[in-house]
């Protein structure tokens, strides 16, 4: 089968050894002339053929990486598959397509193939170049779905029509589509069969290394809808090695959507052809020239799976007010990327299936709506505060306590408690947390205990979203202290300023979702890189690095999984979660930490109600655990709605 007549991978239900003519004490023959390929051909010679031998013949497409590199190029710029997403390569053969995703940072990737042989190679690679993929043995025909199943489906390389009966085909079809969440992509790369019908060669050989060489038949099934083939390949010393037949179904434009609208797929789009630029360039069989085709599946015809059921299905989602000014955004006021956050929000929204979602960011018509329709649950991500105010965060939820509406998140008594920074500290220090030295110092002091040591970290005491902590906040010296001070007197009249030690070490933060007692979450530990920023610049998440784009903080800024000894990491875990029961947190909360020139990891505050953007280190923290945006919004539903659920029982 050249790279041909099977495809560029080793796809759909791969065997692990080739169906050959065989002679008394294991010497192979061939069959001589044969003037009927298709009476030749086993039913299910997929179980046989794909082993070392069909690496050999196709090697010039299965095995060349820069085709491999092209054509999930090509991937990928029709499904906008993000690095998150979970993939199926579905008969990924030695898994060349999804090792090349997991080169590209994709972390949750998945390859299913027949061939025992070929997972078995796929699992040595990946081991090998220390890339972490699944590969597993199964039958395309019977996929196991799961409630959270896969973003994209690829079946690529013309792996798509092996099987004797087009029903098989529907069957695997039909697996796919149960097995892809709402709004997921089937991808599809199989040969133009039009063009295959017209334009196949009957007779072609070619040598596929020094010492072998192989000589191919072809020929039209008797109702010319499948290619049949032949493969006689020759060692130059033994002699006839395999003599083997296989085939594939051909499948036009037309004949392909048709299946794939009678397995309820729709917005079935074709991407142009796809050919490959092999370096043998001899035979490329049925790799010559293949449509690339996506469908997505039709969600209202999904009836095999029963609704899984849920507490309150029916979720309110509450917002900052878009129309109000918002003084801590940047130019007081949303902004275009914030609305993109909101965007991204929405859409991620709509993964989620088992809830209705609706959206609510009226300030101005906020109390009476509530009072007056109360929702039957609320997803709460107005952390601007009531009327953008962030020192009324807190008044939300208890506006929301008041009319016994369950919400996800802290509680007001949680929100207003963290909002003193110098207070969480003091608790921190009482569970003999480390926290860094800092002196309080109030609106009302003339004069303050100024820190012996430099340099100091100044910031309100009072505050979120680095409001108040400019690249200016770090200060070196007594003057740059007294200087900074007066700046923030006057940019923020009346609020506490604290002097902290400046942590100079590695940053850190902790996410919980979940609560104590009941379902609890711990996302993989964050580490800010800041290796890219200028050196002359402080390196510190100030409001450069979340509100003014085109800032070398936010242009330079990184986040990735932190390298700590496991006994440190679970020691800050440890730490976090005893803050998270002493403060009341509730849902999800994020820790930060930062080390010392000792490295010794302080705290360095807490954040109930984190940030639930796409691009904010929770969401981060989810991607290292290979989990999407949505994933995350639907563990802290699910952890507010069961918590709601055992305190009503």
């Amino acid at each position: 089968m050249s790279s041909k007549q099977n495809g560029t991978s080793l796809k759909q239900n791969s065997g692990s050894s080739r169906q050959t003519s065989t002679a008394p004490k294991g010497r192979q023959r061939t069959f001589g002339p044969v003037p009927d390929l298709e009476r030749h051909l086993p039913s299910e010679w997929w179980r046989t053929l794909f082993n070392s031998i069909y690496l050999k013949t196709d090697g010039d497409v299965v095995e060349n990486h820069a085709i491999t590199q092209s054509e999930i190029d090509d991937v990928l710029r029709v499904t906008g598959a993000e690095r998150n997403d979970r993939i199926l390569d579905l008969c990924c053969g030695q898994g060349r397509h999804c090792l090349e995703l997991a080169r590209r940072g994709f972390s949750n990737v998945m390859g299913i193939d027949r061939s025992r042989y070929l997972v078995r190679l796929a699992r040595q690679r990946s081991r090998k170049n220390n890339l972490s993929i699944t590969f597993k043995e199964g039958d395309a025909r019977k996929l196991a779905a799961s409630r959270v199943s896969f973003h994209h489906i690829f079946m690529l390389g013309n792996s798509f029509g092996y099987f004797e009966t087009e029903e098989d085909d529907l069957q695997v079809l039909r697996s796919c589509y149960k097995a892809l969440v709402p709004g997921g992509t089937l991808v599809l790369d199989i040969t133009d069969g039009n063009w295959m019908r017209a334009h196949y060669e009957p007779r072609s050989w070619e040598w596929i290394d020094q010492q072998h060489f192989v000589c191919r038949e072809r020929g039209l099934s008797a109702a010319g809808d499948r290619l049949i083939s032949r493969e006689v390949v020759t060692h130059a010393e033994k002699g006839v090695i395999i003599d083997q037949f296989y085939a594939e179904r051909l499948y036009t434009e037309e004949t392909i959507r048709e299946l794939l609208e009678k397995c309820c797929f729709e917005k079935i789009e074709f991407h142009g052809e796809l050919r490959p630029d092999s370096e043998r360039n001899q035979d490329l069989g049925m790799m010559a020239q293949r449509m690339l085709i996506t469908a997505k599946p039709a969600d209202a015809a999904r009836t095999s799976r029963p609704p899984r059921q849920v507490p309150f299905p029916n979720v309110m989602v509450l917002q900052g007010d878009h129309r109000m000014p918002d003084m801590v955004k940047r130019e007081g006021k949303f902004n275009p990327e914030d609305l993109d956050t909101i965007a991204r929000m929405k859409g991620a929204l709509t993964e989620l299936s088992d809830y209705s979602f609706s959206y609510f960011d009226d300030h101005a018509q906020l109390l009476a709506a509530l009072r007056d329709t109360p929702p039957e649950f609320i997803l709460n991500l107005c952390d601007e505060g009531f009327n953008n105010d962030a020192f009324k965060e807190l008044h939300v939820p208890a506006y929301l306590e008041m009319l016994g509406i369950p919400y996800t998140g802290a509680g007001p008594s949680c929100l207003g408690l963290c909002y003193d920074k110098g207070l969480v500290k003091a608790i921190a220090a009482s569970l003999d947390i480390p926290v860094p030295a800092e002196t309080y110092y109030t609106p009302d002091d003339l004069s303050a205990t100024l820190p012996t040591t430099f340099p100091a970290l100044v910031k309100p005491n009072f505050g979120d979203s680095s409001i108040g902590i400019t690249q200016d906040a770090v200060v070196r010296n007594p003057e740059q202290l007294i200087e900074y001070i007066a700046a923030l007197r006057h940019e923020l009249p009346g609020r506490p300023i604290l002097i902290q030690e400046f942590l100079e070490g590695a940053e850190y933060s902790v996410g919980i979702v979940g609560n104590p007692g009941l379902t609890t979450t711990f996302l993989p530990i964050l580490e800010v890189d800041y290796s890219a920023l200028p050196p002359e610049l402080p390196k510190i998440l100030g409001y450069e690095s979340k509100w003014i784009p085109g800032s070398p903080w936010w242009e330079t800024i990184k986040y990735r999984p932190a390298g700590l000894p496991r006994e440190l990491g679970r020691t800050i875990i440890d730490q976090s979660m005893m803050l998270f029961e002493r403060l009341g947190c509730r849902d999800y909360a994020r820790f930060d930490f930062r080390a010392d020139g000792n490295g010794v990891i302080k705290l360095l505050e807490v954040n109930p109600n984190p940030g639930w953007c796409w691009d904010g280190k929770m969401n981060y923290m989810a991607g290292f655990a290979g989990l999407r945006y949505a994933d995350l919004l639907r563990l802290i539903i699910e952890a507010a709605q069961e918590r709601w659920t055992a305190a009503r029982n």
